[in-house]
């Protein structure tokens, strides 16, 4: 029969191997030996269900002594009084997801479409790629071990710096030819939280938290991207434009004896920089268009899954025109197709840079510039912001905004006073009346 006294420091100095006592102002709590040398303190107890529960406390030295543990046992014990069971909590601690395993259960459902955006809809794959990019070369490498119940918002912050400061830099081999450098960054730091508060919240609607770290944690400010073509840069990259259509199809070589075009630009891309620049749309916009999203008789495009949902655009009738020369290849094809295969342009960007370098201009200027520019274009004509919301598919329009299925005359009018600019400026015109004038 095990010993009972007040278990102190002579007490556990004289326990032999095997031997175990019991503290007699404490019931439950006791220091045995086993068959090396170290001491445990434990603590023996039932469950709210009536249950046996064997709790090891820890092992004796710092930091617990005598003392410190039956004020442990203590503590315990009014946790099992007030219906907790430490040994539960301790299993399911060291069961508790981790936050890898958090991330890649919030990318497998919100691919299957279960996860949605404050506008009730699923992200987008190309979301989800970027997302999925965040969370394997920032997020996993400097917290995906930490269990997801432990998370503080002190952690949170510490990512957010140490991605700012580049800890989490690196080169990643994405295809045997493709190698992604990732620099971290105050926008990357960001946005890496951004995605982390939505994973949490993910995690909170799961149960396996009651609350959102992020939430009330500091970030840096998103830079804005307000960068806006001058009226020499419209020009160049007019005439960058230009030289790339000259371009399409000019040179040919010799393979197996026949002879193959070479095309240095693809049609659709140069076609798709044109209808960047004339309608200020984003860039996956352009490059998921659809015939059957257009209605050239009304000069409209209804959009029905872009950043913002469903989005009616009118057409300028110099967009029209742009769209007039492709040649179309069927209904829910895509207006600027790929070289090969049914998807969107894979690579756009590296097709773009050859663009603005024929034009020299410099490596800032994307089409996210364009789209700023556009947008600038129709505020110095006076346009008002819902007018230019409309034009380029900005939040924020009104709810009958959504049951509107073509364009009004005063949108089109506007589209064509804006496009009408934009292709002055890119022959031209408008500099040289100015330097005349001047």
């Amino acid at each position: 029969m095990a010993k009972r006294k007040r278990i102190g420091l002579r007490e556990v100095r004289a326990l032999k191997c095997g031997e175990t006592i019991w503290d007699e102002s404490l019931p439950g709590f006791g220091a045995r030996r086993q068959k090396s040398d170290a001491v445990s303190y434990v603590l023996f107890y039932r469950n709210a269900r009536g249950r046996q529960r064997w709790h090891t406390i820890g092992r004796h030295g710092a930091p617990w002594t005598p003392d410190e543990a039956r004020d442990e046992a203590k503590r315990l014990l009014g946790k099992v009084v007030d219906g907790a069971d430490p040994v539960a909590e301790k299993i399911s601690g060291r069961n508790a997801a981790t936050v890898a395993e958090l991330c890649d259960l919030y990318l497998s459902d919100a691919e299957a479409g279960r996860v949605l955006k404050r506008s009730g809809t699923p992200k987008k794959a190309s979301t989800l790629a970027v997302d999925k990019g965040r969370i394997e070369r920032h997020i996993k490498p400097l917290i995906g071990k930490v269990s997801v119940d432990s998370i503080t918002r002190d952690d949170i912050e510490r990512l957010l710096h140490d991605v700012a400061e580049g800890k989490s830099k690196a080169r990643v081999k994405t295809k045997p030819r493709g190698v992604a450098v990732v620099r971290g960054g105050k926008t990357a730091a960001s946005r890496t939280v951004g995605l982390l508060g939505a994973i949490f919240t993910y995690a909170v609607r799961r149960r396996m938290r009651v609350d959102n770290p992020v939430h009330g944690s500091q970030r840096f400010a998103d830079a804005r991207r307000e960068r806006r073509l001058s009226d020499d840069e419209y020009k160049a990259l007019g005439k960058a434009i230009e030289e790339a259509s000259e371009k399409v199809s000019t040179r040919i070589r010799a393979k197996d004896t026949k002879k193959v075009v070479v095309k240095e630009f693809w049609p659709a891309a140069v076609s798709a920089a044109s209808f960047l620049a004339l309608t200020g749309w984003r860039r996956g916009e352009v490059l998921g268009l659809r015939w059957n999203e257009i209605d050239l008789a009304r000069r409209t495009a209804t959009l029905g899954y872009t950043k913002t949902g469903r989005s009616v655009r009118p057409l300028s009738n110099a967009a029209c025109d742009v769209l007039q020369s492709i040649t179309r290849s069927g209904d829910s094809a895509l207006v600027f197709k790929a070289a090969r295969g049914d998807g969107p342009m894979a690579g756009y960007r590296k097709i773009w840079m050859k663009i603005t370098a024929l034009g020299q201009l410099p490596s800032d200027v994307t089409p996210h510039t364009l789209r700023h520019s556009f947008a600038s274009l129709a505020a110095d004509l006076g346009y008002s912001e819902p007018t230019i919301a409309a034009l380029v598919g900005h939040q924020g329009r009104s709810v009958t905004s959504r049951y509107v299925h073509a364009a009004d005359a005063v949108l089109l009018a506007a589209a064509d006073a804006v496009a009408d600019r934009t292709a002055q400026l890119m022959r031209g015109v408008v500099t040289q009346l100015r330097q005349s004038t001047g």
